[in-house]
């Protein structure tokens, strides 16, 4: 199991959003928004770099935000993934700038449903290996209980596609890896969606990474323990690089611990 690194991106600053505050109509004031800083998003890809850390995404929430997401990618060459606004038709630009995957969610799941015409072009430009696609889930609120949906357009849109074993072993055909977001818990530090993690556990074919709710230190053997040590985990708002409790070198030290 591995610690995966983020870079959060709004208007073009490193930032850490509560996700299900964020639409195409949301005014900055009405944003919850954890954390921002000046700190540019390079300065983040050469720590990550330094701590040899891999697999980490770089996510653009909206626009304006190209520049520095390139200038991370520049900054730690193939040892990040990309994603917001990736397509067939920019995502070899974004492989060619520096990219080792790209994440894709709604050119994919499009009009509530898995586009497979969509899928298979970009596959063709990406190659499987270096597509990752983000199954980013949450309940629909008339059915708190029940199971977990595909969200798409910054996680306000419900497909009809469920999170299940089914589509996770159907999509695995077609990409690397998937990027999961328990969107309900995403950025609010409140704890894990443990069945969220058992299930990715229990039923992804291929790597996965489960991003959402981390609090503690501890939330670390608690992935790893009901994922069965197949489930990476991404913190964000929660680490101290981020405004938040958890330090960053503990982080680390439990990574390298595990990865030796």
């Amino acid at each position: 199991m591995k610690f995966r690194p983020c870079i959060d991106l709004h208007s073009g600053q490193v930032k850490q959003i509560v996700g299900s505050t964020l639409t195409d109509g949301t005014e900055k004031n009405d944003l919850a928004t954890n954390f921002e800083t000046d700190r540019p998003a390079s300065s983040y890809a050469e720590m990550y770099q330094r701590d040899q850390l891999t697999g980490g995404h770089v996510i653009m929430l909206g626009p304006g935000n190209t520049e520095a997401a390139k200038s991370a990618l520049q900054a730690y060459p193939q040892g990040l993934q990309v994603g917001g606004g990736i397509k067939t038709e920019n995502a070899k630009e974004w492989l060619d700038a520096g990219a080792s995957h790209v994440i894709v969610t709604s050119f994919v799941f499009h009009n509530g449903q898995i586009d497979m015409e969509r899928l298979k072009s970009l596959v063709e430009v990406t190659g499987k290996d270096r597509l990752v696609l983000d199954l980013s889930c949450r309940r629909r609120p008339d059915d708190p209980t029940g199971p977990y949906y595909v969200v798409t357009d910054r996680w306000q849109t419900y497909t009809d596609v469920k999170v299940d074993e089914d589509t996770l072993k159907n999509l695995s055909e077609y990409c690397d890896e998937f990027l999961v977001h328990g969107v309900e818990n995403e950025g609010k530090r409140c704890g894990i969606l443990e069945d969220l993690v058992v299930l990715l556990g229990d039923h992804s074919p291929i790597s996965v990474t489960y991003a959402g709710g981390v609090k503690d230190v501890s939330d670390l053997d608690r992935v790893k323990e009901l994922g069965k040590g197949k489930v990476d985990l991404t913190i964000g708002s929660a680490l101290d690089c981020f405004g938040g409790n958890i330090p960053y070198d503990d982080v680390i030290a439990w990574h390298k611990k595990e990865n030796q």
